[in-house]
């Protein structure tokens, strides 16, 4: 019996094509984000074979965003966001209105009409979150001053995007110079007004009752130990935010999510929170780039090849440019700034949004639309070597920033480039410093053991900074990092850290450097445990056991107490 099943059509046929295509990306060392993008165009319009609803494939991908951007909150604090808004703030409006300058004078050489170059430079000005957050993902730099600094950039770009969204209906018969139409200057300070009044509104609730609500109703579920009404719970407030502050304060529903998280953030379920929303957030941003590939028509580098060159140069080179002036003025070092440099040449999701309203006004041709639909993909398919780049820069930018290449004694932090190896002999090696890595990092120092700690994000070891502890800042399973342990000469190594396949590949490098070295790891699963051992571990912990032990030792006391008194 035949059915309509457009839903069932792409999370089938469009996430095992990612699933192949990702596979095949990284089987050749690239970025898995190739592999999305290109499954994205083969279930597109404009190659044949199946071609998946795309109305319904950007639904699903704005879930995406949104979970992505709630688990961002989650680890962004409001303190973490006012410690950046002195260079977020000036420094996202600069670079937007520089770029959209570089847009509209490639507009006019192109030949297109004023309104048109209005919205074709403001989609180029505006960065994809999606992309920047995985990027910064997959560097550990959520939890740096880098980190921080691209997000509360991207918070900018998203107020100025809603802002754009909302004065374009009324100041398009002005750019059609359609003087009939046109507002007159009371008009748009009451739009613009009444937007950023509706901005502040959400905010000041989600402060003033949001942040005691949210947390207490988690809080009460988390109590009933039922695990299933607590997921439901994140992802209910995750995706509720986000809509009311969509449908009725007129923010982006990335916006309403970010905050959102950023409330849940003060809680201590937080960090429990962000797990059960990972593999959904995962899922659904695999479905944002399968989206985008949709949208692209290849044709065009045929069609139009030097008008697509000129706008990739405005986004892959006017836009970095800019943002390492900009960021340079302010006096941020050469490393952030050559990072978010890199992070904001490409666009995306909210390029797509003002394209399409920009062709709804009348104001945008379909020429322009592929050209910012052919650079969207582009940019996103090029942004990975950009950072290879940064990679390969920095130990440059460290020199110019009298960064110094040694471990220097007690609690020194040294930068993820050509680390040089500790000088620790007999000493135990921590790889994490979350909530298991603290209390293990106390209790061994405590013991007296000489003591290095491997952790992504800077920020976290701040506390290690007044101890005496070495730390290196950087991902553990790479091996240049690895090697600055010097396990060669190290009694024990422990692996801390939640992700089995990442502590899996640390242990199997250990394993090959010091055959003799006691290796202990943590992990979640009965599959970890096996995965883990089967890599190298001595001794794997598992938190469900060890509950389990403790509660059993418990009873064993109480019965020999209850013997003993009866006795």
């Amino acid at each position: 019996m035949p059915h309509e099943t457009p839903l069932i059509g792409i999370l089938v046929i469009g996430l095992g094509l990612a699933f192949l295509l990702g596979t095949l990306a990284n089987r050749l060392k690239i970025s898995l984000l190739v592999g999305y993008l290109l499954a994205g165009v083969a279930v597109g319009p404009f190659t044949p074979g199946f071609v998946a609803d795309q109305d319904l494939t950007l639904q699903l991908a704005e879930v995406g965003v949104v979970l992505l951007m709630f688990g961002v909150g989650l680890h962004f604090s409001l303190k973490d966001l006012a410690a950046v808004r002195a260079v977020a703030i000036p420094g996202a409006l600069i670079q937007m209105v520089l770029t959209s300058c570089l847009g509209v004078g490639l507009a006019g050489v192109l030949g297109l009409p004023w309104g048109a170059g209005v919205v074709f430079a403001l989609a180029l000005s505006i960065a994809s979150t999606v992309v920047l957050l995985r990027a910064l993902q997959d560097r550990r730099l959520m939890d740096t001053e880098r980190g921080h600094l691209a997000v509360g950039w991207l918070v900018v770009q998203d107020l100025m995007t809603v802002l754009a969204l909302v004065l374009l209906p009324a100041l398009a018969p002005l750019l059609r110079h359609d003087a009939s139409g046109s507002p007159t200057v009371a008009a748009l300070a009451l739009t613009f007004a009444i937007t950023l009044g509706k901005v502040a509104a959400f905010i000041a609730l989600m402060l003033l009752i949001g942040r005691r609500v949210i947390p207490a109703m988690m809080h009460y579920v988390a109590h009933t130990g039922s695990r299933e009404l607590f997921r439901l719970s994140v992802l209910a407030v995750a995706l509720g935010v986000a809509f009311a502050a969509a449908e009725l304060f007129g923010v982006s529903f990335a916006l309403g999510a970010f905050v959102a998280g950023m409330v849940l953030s003060e809680s201590q379920l937080s960090q429990r929170a962000a797990e059960e929303t990972l593999p959904l957030r995962d899922a659904f941003a695999v479905l944002f780039f399968i989206s985008v590939g949709m949208l692209f028509d290849p044709t065009i580098l045929v069609r139009s090849p030097l008008p697509l060159l000129g706008t990739l140069a405005v986004v892959l080179v006017g836009t970095p440019a800019i943002a390492v002036v900009i960021l340079r003025a302010m006096r941020q070092t050469w490393s952030a700034s050559l990072t978010i440099a890199a992070g904001l040449a490409q666009i995306g999701e909210f390029s797509f949004i003002l394209a399409a309203l920009g062709i709804g006004l009348g104001l945008l041709s379909q020429q322009a639309r592929d050209l910012i639909l052919g650079t969207s993909i582009l940019s996103i398919l090029m942004n990975p070597l950009l950072f290879l780049a940064v990679d390969r820069l920095r130990p440059w930018a460290d020199r110019r920033d009298g960064i110094l290449p040694a471990v220097q004694g007690p609690a020194a932090v040294t930068k993820p480039i050509e680390y040089p190896v500790t000088s620790l002999r007999g000493h135990a090696v921590l790889v994490g410093y979350g909530r298991v890595g603290k209390m293990v990092a106390h209790g061994l120092l405590e013991r007296g053991w000489k003591l290095l700690v491997m952790e992504a994000g800077d920020a976290a070891v701040q506390p290690l900074r007044e101890v005496e502890a070495e730390v290196l800042v950087g991902n553990a399973a790479d091996p240049d990092i690895l090697k600055a342990a010097n396990l060669a000469s190290a009694r024990l190594l422990l692996v801390a850290i939640p992700d089995a396949f990442e502590a899996g590949q640390i242990v199997e490098q250990a394993r090959a450097a010091n055959p003799d070295l006691e290796i202990i790891a943590r992990a979640h699963l009965e599959a970890a445990v096996t995965h883990l051992q089967e890599h190298g571990a001595n001794a794997v912990v598992m938190g469900e056991h060890e509950i389990a032990r403790a509660i059993l030792d418990l009873a064993r006391g109480w019965e020999e107490r209850r013997s003993n008194s009866a006795a």
